[in-house]
């Protein structure tokens, strides 16, 4: 069944071993769990729906408190304390487009605000309900499943936007075919969510951004129904498909979309290489990036995040063989980790990894095969489930990933890690931080770094250190010319920083296509833009 307060199915349970443990305290110090609140505790002083009856609306308090939040740390911290201060006040599960467009009529008609909901995942505070007078719908989208068509002439696939990424994939394969797309957050986000924060994929280099996929599709605002059809390319003014990618629910909510599909692969296959130094390994990746290689996937983790997942690892002796001939080889302390995947025709993938190899030597990579490799590809849906293991030993652990030229990429991930090793330490508290580059271009990368901290034990007190962290991580960001976020959207915490980024202009921009789409300012009040002054 699905967590209601943390990541993932509660069955599964991953545990930090001894030696995990003892290299965060001393990395951070010690820490102790503490009890969590009960799901009848967090659910005690919920309020009473303000919304007027209607069908297909559930107004239990449990309902709407598992569609209130996502799974960024604040939200995480409401959980787990208890401490939820608003939720919807009604759940609808519409089964159709025109349900979805029955229940717009029905919140305007009540002056309700409306937040789509689809599997859950954000991090970044779309799900968030804004404390006000106005009652707030939240539209489930978990019902909006149908695989609708599947045009093989054109390799286009149409679904429900509410489908999740498991789902999308069985459909497809049973077909032959596959979208390609998988961020790690895959078994629960769904095609709409993907759309509307604009996800890439760990596979983006092959497949492309959610922006190369999406094809068109039918969403329904409060001033009607947009039908975006499908064309390979079109230069008739602007592109209808670009309003709506990374919109996250401003316009109205996606029911249906086509998405570019491609036949199954013949071949996969994922190595791992070391490089002496960070220097080296950036250049190399940069030089793979360039030659436009036809790799699926690039990750290079810097020097900590590497020690980081060789110790979270186990099998203890093996990793202790491997450190003793990287360490002959010329990788020591600052060895950095590249993850490499290569994805077509078995020719064409040995032709790509042999290319790849060749340039990483130039940079003293030292190859190590597959073994690392697919044993990465097995986990990528299972490390997101450490969040739980970590939180269950008193740690929390949060993200931040920005996207910059190749000339900003070394300085854009020191001032990151300075900023938030800064923050806690001016309260007090060590930081474990580290880095990898998760998505690569000729042009630059994105810097996806992860932090992990003590837990005080203290709602307000986590919170506090939370807002200081994210706050110099965000400011460090725009400092140094990055945007405010590659993968993960904007919602509320990263709205104060998206006119950095977009300017006066094009924030005035945004909200007068909103305002066309939506008259009443109903549609997910509060994200993506900053406040109006």
């Amino acid at each position: 069944m699905r967590r209601w307060n943390g990541w993932g199915d509660d069955s599964i349970r991953p545990a930090l071993d001894a030696d995990a443990l003892a290299f965060l305290q001393q990395r951070v110090g010690r820490s102790r769990p503490f009890q969590d609140a009960t799901l009848a505790e967090a659910c005690r002083n919920i309020a009473p729906s303000r919304l007027p009856p209607h069908r297909l609306i559930d107004t239990a308090p449990e309902t709407r408190l598992r569609c209130a939040l996502g799974q960024s740390l604040p939200d995480w911290l409401k959980l787990r304390y208890g401490r939820i201060d608003v939720v919807p006040d009604g759940v609808a599960f519409p089964e159709s487009g025109g349900e979805v467009r029955e229940l717009l009529d029905y919140a305007r008609g009540c002056a309700a605000a409306v937040i789509a909901y689809g599997g859950g995942t954000s991090v970044a505070g779309q799900l968030t309900v804004l404390a006000g007078e106005q009652p707030v719908l939240s539209i489930n989208l978990s019902r909006l499943t149908q695989f609708i068509e599947l045009d093989r002439t054109a390799q286009l696939a149409r679904f429900g936007a509410g489908i999740a990424g498991p789902d999308v994939e069985a459909q497809l394969r049973a077909q032959g075919y596959t979208l390609g797309h998988f961020p790690q957050s895959f078994e629960y986000s769904t095609l709409g969510g993907w759309i509307a924060t604009r996800s890439s994929g760990q596979q983006s280099l092959r497949y492309g951004r959610m922006e190369q996929l999406f094809a068109g599709g039918k969403i329904e605002a409060p001033s009607g129904t947009l039908l975006i059809p499908t064309f390979p390319a079109s230069a008739a003014g602007i592109d209808l498909r670009e309003m709506v990618l990374g919109s996250e629910g401003r316009l109205g909510i996606l029911t249906e979309a086509s998405v570019r599909v491609t036949p199954l692969p013949e071949s996969e296959a994922f190595h791992a290489l070391f490089f002496p130094d960070w220097e080296r390994a950036e250049n190399a990746v940069r030089a793979i990036a360039q030659a436009r290689l036809p790799l699926s996937m690039l990750r290079l983790s810097n020097a900590t995040e590497t020690l980081t997942t060789l110790t979270l690892a186990g099998h203890k002796t093996l990793v202790g063989l491997l450190q003793r001939y990287l360490a002959w080889r010329g990788c020591q302390d600052g060895k950095c980790l590249l993850l490499l995947g290569a994805t077509g025709q078995r020719a064409s993938v040995a032709a790509a990894l042999g290319q790849a190899r060749a340039i990483a030597r130039s940079g003293q990579g030292v190859h190590i095969g597959r073994a690392l490799g697919e044993k990465w590809k097995q986990n990528r849906f299972r490390s997101v489930y450490l969040r739980n293991a970590l939180w269950q030993n008193g740690y929390a652990v949060d993200t931040a990933e920005t996207a910059v030229d190749w000339p900003r990429v070394g300085g854009m991930m020191q001032a990151i890690e300075r900023a938030a090793a800064g923050a806690l330490a001016a309260l007090g508290e060590r930081l474990h931080s580290y880095t990898h580059l998760s998505h690569l271009y000729a042009q630059g990368a994105s810097v996806y770094s992860t932090f992990v901290w003590r837990l005080a034990g203290d709602y307000d007190a986590d919170l506090a250190r939370w807002r200081a962290l994210k706050a110099a991580v965000c400011e460090a960001v725009v400092a140094n010319g990055g945007s405010i976020s590659h993968q993960h959207g904007v919602g509320t915490d990263h709205a104060p920083y998206l006119a950095a980024e977009k300017g006066e202009l094009g924030i005035g921009a945004m909200r007068a296509l909103f305002r066309h789409f939506d008259p009443q300012g109903m549609m997910n009040p509060g994200k993506l833009l900053p406040p109006e002054n």
